[in-house]
């Protein structure tokens, strides 16, 4: 069982507390080129430094500022696999799935399905208000944009995934001994993640509806399934794909994307759509095709206080 894979002799909860610190440091490390950059820039035109983390991430071209904020990721994901490796004794395959390996067609399965919806919605979004949108392709910004993309926009997904549906959820069964609490709280902590957010402010709390609906739908794939497959390819199509295919001055990263919402932001169907009426048809996909069986025992069940 993947949830179980925690439960190790030498695994307590309170290592989970000081190994999430380590990872969070680590990611702040990594965010001081970011920092540095915007720092002798803003000073160099004069301009002084940005007040607020929205003015920071316009003082440098778009793809220079993604390749830097997205650099923290990379200091966090080799944190976690130090963390993983050395203070938890734990192999990275057993916080990926509970499958002897790595089921990669389920991780493009779900890319690929998400992806299409993901292009489909916007094309739809595009063709029937038009006057929200303009082209913002460039060729060789949007070239470069491709190549971070595919490099690093994974590894920021995939961070996100292996401390949220991997770590931090063996963590909270290790210490409720249930399935229920470390769905809740890891998809609350993960939706809240996100309250710092440009979008937040634009459209209010209740966009968190969509974050923390989102933290959900990943959680019960990843219950579900036995493993973090799904939400892996999931969130690395939602993340590239959109940052290629739609940009806005409100959104968190500005790119150098093909087309550029200039619409006023406001919460409507697009936000709550998904959570409501697409997440649910693809989990009835997901089940359809993988045979989920057993959903309350697998979500809610308690687990053996016999296990270690």
């Amino acid at each position: 069982m993947f949830i179980e894979n925690g439960f190790l002799p030498e695994n307590k909860f309170w290592k989970y507390l000081i190994g999430s610190v380590v990872v969070i440091f680590a990611s702040v490390i990594g965010q001081i080129p970011l920092l540095l950059a915007v720092f002798v820039k803003s000073f160099s035109s004069g301009k002084g430094m940005p007040q607020n983390g929205q003015e920071i991430m316009t003082v440098l071209e778009p793809n220079t500022t993604l390749f830097l904020a997205l650099l923290s990721f990379v200091f966090a994901f080799i944190a976690f696999l130090l963390v993983t490796k050395y203070f938890h004794k734990q192999s990275l395959l057993s916080l990926t799935t509970s499958r002897k390996k790595v089921d990669w067609k389920r991780v493009f399965f779900s890319f690929g399905s998400w992806s299409l919806i993901t292009i489909v919605s916007i094309a739809a979004l595009y063709y029937s208000n038009p006057e929200s949108f303009v082209v913002n392709f460039k060729p060789i910004p949007f070239i470069i944009l491709v190549l971070i993309g595919i490099v690093l926009i994974p590894i920021q997904t995939s961070t996100e995934e292996y401390i949220f549906r991997g770590y931090l959820m063996q963590g909270f069964a290790l210490l409720s001994r249930n399935k229920w609490l470390p769905l809740l709280m890891t998809s609350v902590i993960f939706g809240t993640m996100h309250i710092a957010n440009p979008e937040v402010e634009k459209m209010g709390y209740i966009i968190l509806v969509y974050y923390i609906g989102t933290g959900f739908f990943l959680g019960i794939i990843t219950l579900m399934d036995e493993g973090m497959e799904l939400a892996l390819g999931f969130h690395a199509a939602n993340n590239l794909v959109g940052a290629l295919l739609v940009t806005s001055d409100w959104s968190v990263f500005q790119t150098n994307s093909i087309l550029k919402d200039v619409s006023m932001p406001s919460v409507g169907s697009e936000i709550l759509a998904p959570v409501f009426i697409i997440f649910p048809i693809l989990l009835f996909i997901f089940s359809k095709k993988y045979k989920w069986t057993n959903w309350k025992e697998k979500l809610t069940g308690t687990i053996d206080n016999n296990i270690v």
